[in-house]
């Protein structure tokens, strides 16, 4: 069944005939399009139909590794070696050049320069210069594409991290998960087309509060928010029948919900009724399905070799890890793990080997396994966070330990996979990892790249609410970053 033909069927007598002016021409765009897809599968210049993409896509499927905190840029992928010479010194006011401070720097009496105390090497073709903290990750440098110029205005967690799921640092609106949701469609009607992991930290010693605002749909329909399965105990709460109630009456149960569903729905034509309908029966089928995808017995032992020991270990960032790739082998649209605690104001050097411990080796063993069952090239991975760290010390200053404030002016991320172009160093920034002095790419542009390798122009991609065309790029000016794209 085509996307129109299902939109039609869910449709009621009174919401069809009250939109009687549109009628004609639903019917003759069905007419053209048959009962399958279109050559082309092309869009509407208004938005898409769900399932459908404006133009071939390279990747149908996401997976999102969120580094809760911001991770320091200048301790793991940004090399500047001339702060050496530096340590100690403060910070040219020509480089800081008025630049608004959080509540815990600006009060500071000097802002003296930390130079990052972990070694630098080159790796791989590429030469991309990466810290001895990940052993594994500079390995695979040829496989990847680092952004080293990211950039945000938001300075605080709450909205950098909004912004850079949402695309908007006021909550309320559809993250990025929930929008490729929506535009792809499920590809397994016995799992949810997004889900979240909150992987736990070996570490806690400062974790940010974090919620499913991050991943809900905001105006879209609710179908599309993420499903959140929990590290311990029953991954989804209730997704096992109670003692005493077997399957057969749970079915009789939601047949009976069903009915009174439609009856509501037939009279008062609220989309949210249709969209808890198809929950209900989702939830029913990931009854047999979920315990089949959280059990990791049947994983040979070179799986579990190659994830490394935490693997086993419910809710760790590797397990969480293997847990994606059987997601996306299942044919999950998008999976978004968060990693908590990178917000290193202070004890850098107690925190941040622990941190880069917990995913080091995993995301390695993700782009490997990945690419050993075929699913790298149209799988896109990314790595990041909401912000950058600062070039000067937070609180005490010595050459074995220091803290790092926010810093958004810029910041690194990577990606592989699915449409990105491997090998890839793109953005510079000044000696100071302060400012960005070639090629800036802004949370929008960003978005804008993703979507392009999804298959859809973020131009067109969007959702009318409240009388408008909304878009995750939002109002301000986006770019495809052609650089990135394979």
């Amino acid at each position: 069944m085509n996307p129109i033909q299902e939109y039609l069927q869910s449709e009621s007598r009174r919401q069809f005939l009250g939109r009687g002016v549109n009628a004609v021409g639903w019917a003759a765009l069905a007419t053209l399009m048959g009962n399958g897809r279109s050559a082309s599968a092309s869009l509407a210049a208004d938005g898409p139909l769900p399932g459908m993409t404006h133009f071939a896509p390279k990747a149908k499927r996401v997976i999102y590794l969120h580094m809760v905190g911001g991770p320091s840029q200048l301790d793991l992928y940004d090399y500047k070696p001339k702060m050496v010479e530096m340590y100690d010194k403060d910070l040219p006011e020509s480089i800081r050049n008025g630049q608004r401070l959080t509540t815990m720097t600006s009060g500071q009496k000097r802002f003296p320069v930390a130079p990052s105390k972990y070694k630098f090497e080159q790796h791989g073709k590429s030469g991309m210069w990466v810290s001895e903290l990940l052993p594994y990750t500079s390995k695979m440098v040829d496989d990847m594409c680092f952004i080293r110029s990211m950039n945000t205005e938001a300075i605080n967690h709450e909205p950098a991290i909004t912004l850079m799921q949402t695309g908007n640092m006021v909550t309320g609106r559809p993250c990025l998960g929930s929008w490729v949701s929506y535009g792809l469609g499920s590809a397994n009607e016995n799992l949810p087309t997004f889900v979240v992991l909150v992987a736990k930290p070996s570490n806690t010693e400062q974790i940010q509060a974090i919620s499913a605002r991050l991943w809900s749909s905001g105006y879209l329909p609710g179908e599309h928010a993420g499903v959140s399965f929990r590290s311990g105990g029953d991954p989804i709460l209730y997704i096992n029948n109670p003692p005493g109630v077997s399957a057969e009456v749970r079915r009789k149960t939601l047949d009976g919900l069903r009915a009174l569903n439609e009856a509501n729905y037939q009279i008062v034509g609220d989309p949210e009724t249709h969209t808890r309908i198809e929950q209900y029966e989702l939830a029913f089928r990931m009854q047999s399905s979920v315990p089949d995808l959280t059990d990791l017995a049947s994983e040979p032992k070179s799986t579990y070799d190659l994830y490394g020991e935490d693997v086993k270990k419910s809710g760790s960032f590797a397990h969480s890890a293997l847990l994606a790739r059987r997601m996306v082998e299942r044919g999950v649209r998008f999976v978004q793990i968060y990693h908590n605690n990178w917000d290193t104001h202070g004890n850098v050097a107690g925190r941040l080997p622990s941190q880069c411990k917990d995913v080091d080796q995993p995301c390695w063993a993700l782009i490997q396994d990945l690419k050993s069952r075929g699913l790298l090239d149209e799988t896109l991975v990314i790595w990041g966070g909401e912000f950058g760290r600062t070039i000067y010390s937070q609180g005490g200053l010595s050459k074995d330990n220091y803290g790092r404030d926010h810093h958004p002016r810029c910041y690194t991320m990577w990606m592989a996979g699915g449409g990105i172009k491997p090998g890839t160093v793109y953005g510079e920034t000044d000696d100071f990892s302060y400012n960005i002095i070639k090629d800036p790419v802004h949370i929008r542009d960003f978005h804008a790249t993703v979507l392009h390798t999804l298959g859809f122009d973020h131009e067109r991609f969007t959702y009318r609410y409240q009388g408008l065309d909304q878009k995750l790029t939002g109002v301000e000016q986006a770019h495809v970053i052609k650089a990135l794209l394979a």
